[in-house]
């Protein structure tokens, strides 16, 4: 989904067919792990096993062998996002490098970007190292104009990362070298950027489970928790256990906002995606993309795309309705209206797809913070540490997350702490209804901008509330 993390919280129980791609062909055993049912004691207790928790464990466990690490899961391993999103593994970041070189200067902008860049490589060599099999490819990343009215974002964005010194391998291509990659109805430019890797998500965080109780850490399935309690010895409360540790660490993203302390920190916003059944050799021959790129347009309602492994387009967008008091349930995970569009847009992108099924929909929440800007932080007064708001960039953002947090844990001086996320703390929210009205307005709004764009051919002005209110 651009990517929600996994949440330690849910609701009721999902139905068979409500599973992802990636969790259905993750080749894994999805029967829950023991649940958490006498007190226990820890050094560290994380809160959900998504991919931030998992690599939190796994880099602390790799740093402090035999440390006692407990992870509790609500549902299983990767069932939130870490295990429903696009199967982008990007260097994008929550804050774009220009919106976050207004904000904290040039220069911190340009180290975040370059720590992005390097945390792809670095989930590539953990997955290689772990044996994962997550079938990646990094082929960067085309965003694609579909109309002129698309091209003056890319010029932007490559504007933006030359005067920051970040545009590296980054390239400008016209419609002919755009159709050489992949043939997309209506694509007349296309900016190239090169990290990304494309991979099976959900081998990755199923995977990556392992390796944690390889190393010796332990997972509770099956256990939600109910309630956090701060302060000397903090606690995770569950419904027929506590545990007890020295330190705790949230790892639940959107599904954070069940929790009162943390409610109004971030809004859970659904992303939706659709997936084909495998092309035949002779669409694939038509349609080109041997190159595996992540694929998006400039559209600010936004869409992205892969292809999968085993020869498949998965098609993803936002346009499900944000709902009232941040409310998150199972059946938000499916929207009629919004997997329509999807598919629809699909077929406008890929002719080639009539007549092709569409074998999955699904979706779920991802966390977005007031400010957009993710949060990693540890409170030493409160031993509570989380990290948080991915806006839809939680699989290389949450390895970043795992090795901040495991540095601040540890008491460790690095680069990373330095980074300008660390101990940010986001406004919050504004009470409802304030925020049903704001928040729907602005998904209104963004997508009459788009509608706009496409009928007339012209940009986006940028200067719409709606713009401005979704402007990061």
């Amino acid at each position: 989904m651009g990517t929600p993390e996994n949440g330690g919280m849910g609701s009721e129980s999902p139905s068979p067919g409500s599973r992802s791609l990636w969790l259905e062909t993750s080749g894994d055993d999805l029967t829950p792990r023991p649940p958490l049912v006498i007190d226990t004691r820890a050094e560290v207790a994380i809160l959900g096993a998504g991919l931030t928790g998992l690599w939190t464990a796994y880099y602390l466990l790799r740093r402090t062998p035999g440390l006692r690490v407990v992870v509790l899961e609500r549902r299983v391993a990767g069932f939130g996002a870490s295990g429903r999103n696009g199967g982008w593994c990007s260097a994008g970041f929550a804050v774009s490098p220009g919106a976050m070189a207004r904000r904290v200067g040039p220069a911190a902008a340009v180290a975040l970007h370059r720590a992005m860049t390097t945390t792809v490589d670095e989930v590539l060599r953990v997955a290689a190292d772990e044996r994962i099999a997550i079938e990646a490819v990094k082929g960067g990343v085309l965003r694609v104009a579909r109309g002129a009215g698309q091209v003056p974002a890319l010029h932007r964005s490559l504007a933006t990362a030359t005067a920051l010194g970040i545009a590296d391998g980054w390239r400008l291509l016209d419609a002919e070298e755009t159709r050489a990659r992949v043939r997309i109805a209506g694509a007349v430019a296309a900016l190239r950027s090169p990290d990304c890797a494309v991979l099976h998500p959900g081998r990755l965080v199923r995977g990556l489970a392992r390796a944690v109780e390889r190393l010796g850490g332990v997972i509770h399935e099956e256990t939600p928790v109910v309630d956090v309690v701060p302060g000397p010895g903090p606690q995770l409360v569950t419904p027929r256990a506590v545990v007890r540790a020295d330190h705790v660490v949230l790892a639940g993203e959107a599904y954070l906002t069940r929790l009162r302390r943390w409610h109004r920190q971030l809004i859970p916003v659904y992303s939706l995606i659709v997936a084909t059944e495998p092309l035949d050799p002779g669409r694939w021959a038509s349609i080109g993309w041997e190159g595996r790129e992540g694929v998006a347009s400039t559209r600010l309602s936004i869409d992205y795309l892969c292809r999968t492994a085993d020869g498949r387009i998965c098609f993803g967008g936002r346009g499900a309705p944000y709902h009232l008091g941040s409310r998150i349930t199972d059946g938000f995970d499916h929207h009629p209206q919004t997997h329509a569009m999807l598919r629809r847009m699909a077929r406008e992108w890929f002719p080639e797809l009539r007549g092709v099924r569409f074998t999955h929909a699904w979706g779920g929440p991802l966390g977005v913070s007031r400010d957009w800007m993710p949060t990693m932080s540890l409170d030493r007064a409160t031993g509570i540490a989380s990290a948080r708001g991915y806006g839809g960039q939680g699989v290389a953002t949450a390895n970043l997350a795992g090795r901040v947090l495991t540095d601040l844990l540890t008491q460790t001086d690095s680069e990373l702490v330095r980074l300008p996320m660390v101990g940010h703390r986001s406004p919050d929210w504004e009470p409802e209804p304030l925020r049903w009205l704001g928040i729907r307005y602005t998904q209104w709004g963004l997508a009459q901008a788009d509608q706009r764009a496409e009928r007339s051919g012209r940009a986006p002005t940028g200067r719409t509330l709606a713009e401005r209110l979704g402007a990061h």
